[in-house]
């Protein structure tokens, strides 16, 4: 059985190794380099997620009053965007396991993210247009 050998002498003699590995090396250099760039370049359009969140007014969303935003709090949602990331289903079981004193606010939470994704994006007339017609957050 022959075995696979690979020549890295060239026909005049010279051993062609060192050069094409130099290249492959700069290549990758190249391209380590590149990415970083690329990377500082298009960070600031992803900084804003990396930032921590600021407490917000988080009542200013129709249906939410402070237990509510101290809810909410306690489960590390404090800013607009946070809560425009939430979960329906999430904001529902928070209100069923805060207890019967929260039981009017069932069925409310579907508006919320929405609001808040508003808020957070600072189209404060929207939403008060909005609020009016929301009536109670339903």
């Amino acid at each position: 059985m022959t075995l696979l050998q690979i020549n890295t002498v060239a026909c005049d003699g010279s051993d062609v190794f060192w050069p094409w590995f130099l290249w492959l090396l700069g290549a990758f250099i190249l391209g380590v380099l590149l990415g970083w760039l690329l990377r500082q370049i298009f960070a600031g359009a992803g900084a804003a997620e990396d930032e921590p969140a600021v407490r917000q007014d988080l009542t200013k969303v129709e249906g939410i009053g402070p237990k509510i935003e101290g809810l909410l709090n306690k489960k590390g949602i404090i800013s607009y965007r946070q809560l425009s990331n939430t979960s329906i289903s999430f904001l529902e079981k928070l209100i069923h396991d805060a207890g019967p004193n929260f039981a009017t606010h069932r069925g409310m939470t579907g508006t919320w993210p929405a609001q808040a994704n508003l808020a957070d994006h600072g189209e404060w007339d929207e939403l008060a247009k909005w609020q009016e017609i929301l009536k109670g957050g339903v």
